[in-house]
């Protein structure tokens, strides 16, 4: 059976499964499988077993096609491997909790150069215009808020701030 009918029936269904050399042997598999389980098929008057094959063989392919649409996509392991980790949000908010909390520990004057250097970005030049004090005052507070804070959250190491 497979010898006679084998290779016509893998280019029958090569075709219906868009060249997927895997699935059509498969499917050649099957269907001669197919042909194992019912021997009264092979009794037959008919001159060639061949369309009853193939008929077999695009049912079998039909509900194979069926069967992988009821599903959801299969992913390849390799593409796990290249897809973007996703951020834990629960921890970054976890972390901006503890350093607002931190940051209301400070003094006023220590939290206004935090705000105006790291929160809205100002230079220490656009800082010291907006507090109303020197340049080197922006600098020297920085430094002993940034210094408080690292006391104040010891877990966190240096700031990334």
């Amino acid at each position: 059976m497979q010898r006679e009918h084998g290779r016509a029936l893998f280019r029958f269904l090569l075709g219906l499964t868009y060249g997927d050399r895997q699935r059509a042997e498969d499917l050649v598999q099957e269907t001669l499988v197919r042909v194992w389980k019912h021997p009264e098929a092979l009794e037959t008057d008919h001159d060639s077993m061949r369309p009853w094959l193939f008929t077999v063989g695009r049912r079998l392919a039909i509900d194979a096609r069926r069967a992988r649409q009821a599903r959801p996509t299969e992913v390849a392991a390799d593409s796990l491997e290249q897809s973007p980790m996703t951020e834990d949000h629960t921890e970054i908010s976890s972390t901006a909790l503890d350093v607002r909390q931190a940051v209301r520990t400070l003094s006023r004057e220590h939290r206004e150069v935090l705000v105006h250097i790291y929160f809205r970005g100002l230079s220490v030049t656009e800082a010291s215009e907006a507090l109303g004090i020197p340049a080197g005052t922006v600098k020297s507070r920085t430094y002993y808020a940034l210094r408080a804070l690292r006391k104040v959250l010891p877990g966190y190491g240096a700031l990334a701030v």
